[in-house]
């Protein structure tokens, strides 16, 4: 068993730089501990605020030595860094979660056969790394989605087939890499499960989260999540704690789930991390994610969090800062349930940039409840994740009545 680390007298390390390494650090700091970065980039928002950033490459030896000396355990920010740069880590300092756990991440194939290994179902797929295998796709399998085995998030790497001759011109505009194709299913919502386990195997869960996502990208976040049954919530609990188990996983793992419109549960993917969908637990949760990814290292106690707001939880895209102009709320009209658009005269996501503006955050904030979390991203851009907005409010209606205040303030139309 391996010894605590006590608040005010060790280093953590984190390996990445983005937004969710920034809310570890800040969180690790909460507690005194001395944090340290390491990620090539020299304007990584976590490096900007961490003790010490190490300006270097994840598989760099004497960046990797260099943070290994520094630091009594050693977590990741996101899924793509190299499991083997964890796993040289772990030689000599406790990394959470661990390589082995990373990469099962890190590769669809791999993510569900551990799946099907925990008992929980996932859609029907195919390997294809082959002619051969892509010729022998079964006809059940479409329509699916075509998704690279490695290096797909927020709807990256993946594209929607209806044919034989649409899959194989998918898998040619995928340059032939090693791909997953997933069957098409009629999903009625997505929602999500966050975990932490310890080394010892103790295990605590947030609320299930109900999501939104638009153009792959999640877009809301409600918790209490309202169109899901208690029964169909701890099923999603109960799997999600079941895959972390069977993997040994440290840390603090997100899994997602689809529900589909008879009414079952189909796990989609996890990541090894904190998770964008989990950061309402900084407002509306009596520890966040990134509290309990620090105890987890730590070796700290990992008490059962607690949700003591109803929230809505708004990611605030680099779209934002080129809207021509916003409506009013009085001026927006509620979309249909289940979709989601942008308003005003900016571009869709990945569109060229207009005029770049500054959001009316000075509105929003006037309303009740709305916490804003910016990431330090010193360029915004269609697309990127800039921050996100917690509303917290006494019952889940308020809270989704001023998230929807806040949309149209901000020139966002979100439906849900």
């Amino acid at each position: 068993m391996r010894a605590t680390l006590l608040p005010g007298e060790s280093s953590l390390g984190v390996m990445g730089g983005g937004q969710l390494g920034r809310m570890f650090v800040h969180a690790a700091q909460s507690l005194g501990f001395r944090t340290v970065v390491l990620d090539p980039d020299t304007d990584s928002p976590a490096g900007l605020v961490a003790h010490q950033h190490i300006r270097a490459d994840y598989l760099d030896p004497n960046g990797l030595n260099q943070l290994a000396q520094q630091c009594a355990a050693i977590t990741t920010e996101f899924e793509n860094v190299p499991a083997e740069a964890l796993e040289q880590l772990a030689q000599t300092r406790f990394v959470a979660p661990a390589g082995a756990s990373v990469a099962i991440c890190q590769d669809r194939a791999a993510e569900k056969a551990h799946f099907a290994a925990s008992a929980v179902a996932c859609a029907p797929y195919a390997v294809i790394t082959t002619e051969a295998d892509l010729l022998a796709v079964g006809d059940d399998l479409l329509p699916g989605i075509l998704k690279t085995a490695t290096m797909g998030y927020d709807g990256k790497g993946q594209v929607r087939v209806r044919s034989r001759s649409d899959l194989a011109a998918a898998w040619a505009e995928l340059k032939q890499v090693r791909c997953v194709l997933e069957q098409m299913l009629p999903l009625a919502l997505e929602i999500s499960v966050i975990s932490a386990r310890s080394d010892r195997g103790d295990i605590v869960q947030f609320p299930v989260q109900q999501n939104l996502h638009i153009d792959g990208i999640l877009a809301v976040t409600q918790v209490p999540a309202p169109d899901v049954s208690q029964e169909l919530q701890a099923q999603a609990l109960a799997s999600a704690a079941r895959i972390a188990a069977s993997m040994n996983y440290v840390g603090v793992l997100c899994v997602e789930f689809f529900v589909l419109q008879d009414g079952r549960l189909i796990v989609n993917e996890m990541a090894p991390r904190p998770h964008n969908s989990g950061h309402y637990t900084m407002n509306a949760c009596d520890l966040s994610q990134f509290d309990l990814q620090v105890r987890a290292m730590a070796g700290l106690p990992l008490t059962q969090p607690r949700l003591h707001s109803p929230t809505v939880m708004l990611n605030l895209l680099g779209d934002l800062w080129f809207m021509e102009q916003a409506p009013t709320a009085a001026g927006t009209q509620p979309a249909p349930r289940g979709g989601a658009a942008l308003l005003g005269g900016g571009p869709a996501q990945g569109a060229a940039p207009g005029v770049e503006r500054t959001p009316a955050w000075d509105q929003v904030l006037a309303l009740p409840g709305t916490h804003l979390h910016l990431y330090g991203k010193a360029n915004a851009r269609p697309g990127r994740k800039m921050g996100h907005l917690n509303i917290t409010a006494g019952t889940p209606e308020q809270a989704e009545s001023t998230a929807r205040r806040a949309a149209a303030l901000l020139g966002l139309s979100i439906a849900w």
